[in-house]
């Protein structure tokens, strides 16, 4: 498992909303961003629950292991790159 995890729904519109946003991320700062069910896979979901350890309580929710930052819901591309990297 990488050091940058998504975790989403499956029926999740702002799940997937966020979704061209997370491929623009990968091509342009060639990071590669996990994504992990939570909705229909209960390890997945135990495994949000430690993450999230009550800040969110929902999806989607970005987590950077390395840093420790997180994002809970929609995001703007900018809170992305700067999620992703650390700044």
């Amino acid at each position: 498992m990488g050091d940058l995890i998504e975790f989403y729904g499956t029926e999740c519109i702002h799940c997937h909303e966020m979704d061209p946003l997370l491929e623009r991320l990968e091509e342009e700062i060639g990071l590669k961003v996990e994504k992990i069910e939570v909705w229909h896979n209960e390890k997945n979901a135990k495994m949000l629950e430690e993450y999230d350890k009550g800040h969110c309580g929902g999806v989607p929710f970005f987590i950077n292991k390395k840093t420790g930052k997180w994002i809970c819901g929609s995001a703007s591309y900018e809170e992305l790159k700067k999620w992703a990297t650390g700044k």
